[in-house]
């Protein structure tokens, strides 16, 4: 039988739940694929490109335009990327932490946003090599799924909910990067009185505000709107904010800039943090 075609206005659970399990056929064979070995290969701009990473692509691709017929997909491994993107569009990191992936850790995901009038409205993100995968669609809520290594997403008795905490009157904590922790960064946890760090890597740094065990996530390198897409609709489906550092809103589909995001801030409770710092 197949799937009715979806009004690209209506993004809801139903949509979500499918492309969850597609997210985690993808997420199953980046696991496949580390347990029978990574071939890696240098793109033009000597980053690192893996079997992983294109055999997600080709699964959320054809996932998406199955799911999703006729809105735009954007997805960084792309040999060729969409200039002219509407007013829904979807975009797709089929490995974030692909230097993470090859190394052995766990820390790496699988992502897909989809934006709406150039805001994230809904994200997922599979952490593989946790079993786990977090999604969230703003206005409703975001959530926790346990998933197994070949891709079987978690009975409703295996999802939990999710959210942002509160401001503590204890300690602050920060989500920040095992591999980009600059000066820039420091400085700015510093002005805001925020001393304790949880690294990690890629995309798992939104999930970790998402789910309340960091405040603030600070990104103040440029990065790619696949990198961020999924992550920023998950915080804010939790409760949280993403702005650019000045506090302004941080909107997608720049092609001309090749969808590069300069800098950005991932919030749990902004105002409570701030007013801490003031």
């Amino acid at each position: 039988m197949g799937v009715e075609p979806v009004d690209r206005a209506m993004i809801d659970e139903t949509l979500i739940a499918r492309l969850t399990a597609e997210v985690a056929v993808a997420a199953a064979a980046t696991l496949e694929i580390a347990r029978t070995g990574v071939n890696v290969r240098l793109k033009a701009d000597r980053s690192p490109l893996t079997d992983a990473d294109e055999r997600s692509q080709t699964i959320l691709l054809a996932a998406t335009a199955r799911l999703m017929p006729g809105v735009p997909v954007v997805s960084e491994e792309m040999a060729s990327r969409p200039s002219r993107l509407g007013d829904v569009f979807v975009l797709i990191d089929p490995l974030d932490g692909t230097k993470e992936y090859i190394s052995g850790s766990s820390e790496y995901t699988v992502n897909l946003g989809i934006v709406r009038n150039r805001t994230p409205l809904a994200g997922i993100l599979a952490v593989p090599a946790c079993g786990l995968i977090y999604r969230g669609i703003v206005g409703i809520g975001a959530e926790r799924l346990a998933m197994t290594p070949d891709g079987t997403v978690a009975s409703p008795a295996g999802v939990s909910a999710i959210a942002v905490r509160a401001a503590p009157r204890g300690a602050l904590m920060a989500a920040v990067s095992r591999s980009h922790l600059d000066d820039a960064t420091v400085a700015l946890l510093d002005r805001l009185g925020i001393a304790g760090r949880v690294p990690c890597g890629s995309a798992l740094k939104f999930c970790r505000v998402a789910e309340g065990l960091a405040d603030i996530y600070p990104r103040l390198g440029t990065t790619c709107e696949w990198d961020v897409a999924a992550g920023h609709a998950l915080v804010v489906a939790a409760g949280g904010s993403v702005t650019l550092p000045d506090g302004s809103a941080l909107e997608y589909g720049e092609a001309t800039r090749n969808f590069r995001i300069a800098a950005f801030i991932a919030w749990g409770d902004r105002t409570g943090v701030l007013a801490r710092a003031a």
